[in-house]
C-alpha cells in the first residue's frame, strides 16, 4: 500500500480557518449548533434577525478576530448606532486576542481599534455618516444593531467593501418595518443568507423570566425583541402592511 503524503501546512491553513474549531480549541468558546451555523457561513451578504440575549455579538467578534487571525493584513469593520456600542463590541474582540496570547494594541490611527501582529487590523466607527469615511478594501464589515442604524450611514459604509469584495453581517434585533435592515430581510432575495433565532431555539434565558418581561413589556414589544418579529413602531402612523396592500404594482393607490 502507498503511503499517503499529507499536506501539513496545508491542513493547518483549514483548520485554522475554521471559525468554529477556532472558537472551540483557541478561544474556549463553545458554540451552539446556530451559532456555530452562523460561523460557518461564507456567504457574502449575511442577515442575523435574532432574540436579545442569544449572543449576537459575542458570536461576530469572534468571527471579526477569526477573520483578522487567519488572514494577514485584513481590515475588519464594526460599525454600530453609538459610539460606545462599537467600544463594547472592540472590547469582547480584544479579550479574545487576550486569549490568543497576542500582544493588544491600537492601530495608531482610530481610538477605537484593534491591531494584532499580522498587520491585520479590527476598527469601530461610531454612528454618524459624516465621521466614518476614508476607509477601502473592508475584507469584513459587522453592522451591530443594525436595526437601528440610519440607512444614511448603511449607504456610505457599503462602497468600504468593493475594493477586497468583503463580506457583510447585518446583526440586529427588529426595530419597526422600515430601514434598510427590515427591507433586506423581507425584500433582499437571494442576495442575501438569512438566521432567525428566536428565544425558542435557546434555553439561557430562564421561562418565568421571559414571563415576567411578557407582562412587563406588551405582546407585541416582547414578539419583537424576543420572537424576532418586525412590529409596526409608534412612530408609524400605518402599519406598513396595511400600506403596501392598499398601493398597487403600478404604485398607484388601490381606491
Amino acid at each position: 500500500m502507498e503511503s499517503q503524503i499529507v499536506d501539513v501546512p496545508a491542513v493547518k491553513e483549514a483548520v485554522t480557518r475554521d471559525a468554529v474549531w477556532f472558537a472551540r480549541e483557541m478561544l474556549g468558546f463553545l458554540p451552539d449548533a446556530r451559532q456555530e451555523e452562523l460561523l460557518r457561513c461564507e456567504a457574502k451578504q449575511t442577515i442575523l434577525n435574532c432574540s436579545r440575549q442569544w449572543g449576537k455579538s459575542t458570536v461576530a467578534a469572534i468571527k471579526a478576530v477569526h477573520r483578522a487571525h487567519s488572514f494577514a493584513k485584513s481590515l475588519v469593520v464594526v460599525a454600530s448606532p453609538t459610539d460606545r456600542q462599537s467600544t463594547e463590541f472592540l472590547k469582547k474582540a480584544r479579550d479574545f486576542v487576550k486569549v490568543l496570547g497576542l500582544g493588544v494594541r491600537g492601530d495608531g490611527h482610530n481610538r477605537t481599534s484593534l491591531q494584532l501582529p499580522n498587520g491585520s487590523r479590527i476598527v469601530g466607527l461610531p454612528g454618524k455618516e459624516s465621521n466614518i469615511r476614508g476607509f477601502s478594501a473592508v475584507n469584513l464589515l459587522i453592522i451591530d444593531e443594525a436595526s437601528r442604524v440610519p440607512d444614511e450611514l448603511y449607504k456610505a459604509l457599503r462602497p468600504m467593501l468593493g475594493v477586497a469584495n468583503g463580506d457583510l453581517w447585518l446583526l440586529s434585533t427588529p426595530w419597526g418595518k422600515k430601514g434598510f435592515f427590515h427591507d433586506n430581510w423581507e425584500y433582499g432575495g437571494d442576495a442575501w443568507v438569512r438566521f432567525r433565532v428566536p428565544v425558542t431555539e435557546f434555553s439561557r434565558i430562564d421561562s418565568e423570566r421571559l414571563e415576567m418581561d411578557r407582562t412587563q413589556m406588551g405582546e407585541a414589544w416582547f414578539r419583537q425583541e424576543y420572537l424576532c418579529e418586525f412590529q409596526a413602531t409608534d412612530a408609524q402612523m400605518f402599519d406598513s402592511d396595511l400600506v403596501n396592500a392598499a398601493v398597487d404594482e403600478e404604485g398607484e393607490w388601490a381606491l
